[in-house]
């Protein structure tokens, strides 16, 4: 197939059709103002909220979500004293002495869902958000955009700091345990993850992206020779 015949043989997608995430009623959205929102017609779902400066929000509590996670990993999170010994751990060294108890699938489940998840999902967003806020946003902001959701689902710090202090409530009387500024960093960090994520717009990241596609597909008609008749 030619250059020209899959320039032409393209299926046009009519961006300004959106379905209902409830009904799957498919209809058209008016441009929405700051802060307002779109409902369903049939089953009053809200489908769409266009949230009040949502890139710049989001780009603050990223980089402060940035900041606590190198603290969070950076100092001890728990501190134990038994029978006149002291430990303090941080969250890789609890991982590494799992490891070193052989228990090889626990450790890779805490290392991966408390440290590299959570640095992706901040990553991610850090590079969709100031990618978007270009003014030729590129393609790569949206690939990245679709994989963020996965790098959401894998980040369980909260998971991990119920885990821990249920496990403190049950250690209390054996030992004595000190808190490390770690673990309030991490339940700070908890917070300012759900904040990021709940103020994050991406239907606006996708309508910039969209100039960009525009501006490709136009480039590409440009560039192409039209067959002779």
């Amino acid at each position: 197939m030619s250059r020209s015949n899959e320039f032409y043989n393209r299926p046009v997608a009519d961006l300004s059709l959106v379905s209902c995430h409830n009904c799957d009623l498919l209809q058209r959205l008016p441009p929405l103002a700051s802060g307002g929102s779109a409902r369903c017609p049939r089953c009053n779902e809200e489908i769409r909220r266009r949230r009040e400066d949502s890139l710049h929000r989001t780009l603050a509590l990223a980089i402060a979500a940035a900041l606590l996670y190198v603290v969070a990993n950076s100092v001890p999170m728990l501190g134990l004293t038994v029978v006149g010994r002291e430990a303090s751990t941080t969250v890789f060294g609890g991982a590494m002495q799992l490891w070193a108890d052989r228990r090889d699938t626990v450790s890779a489940l805490v290392l991966f869902t408390a440290m590299i998840a959570p640095a992706l999902q901040i990553g991610f967003m850090l590079a969709i958000v100031l990618g978007a806020l270009r003014e030729s946003p590129r393609r790569w902001v949206g690939v990245l955009l679709r994989h963020h959701r996965l790098t959401r689902i894998w980040s369980m710090i909260e998971v991990m700091m119920l885990g821990v202090l249920v496990a403190l409530t049950k250690i209390a009387d054996y030992a004595t345990v000190v808190p490390g500024l770690a673990l309030f960093v991490l339940g700070a960090l908890v917070f300012v993850l759900a904040a990021m994520q709940s103020g994050f717009d991406p239907d606006e990241v996708w309508e910039r992206i969209e100039w960009a596609a525009d501006a490709d597909v136009a480039s590409e008609a440009a560039g192409t020779v039209l067959p002779q008749a």
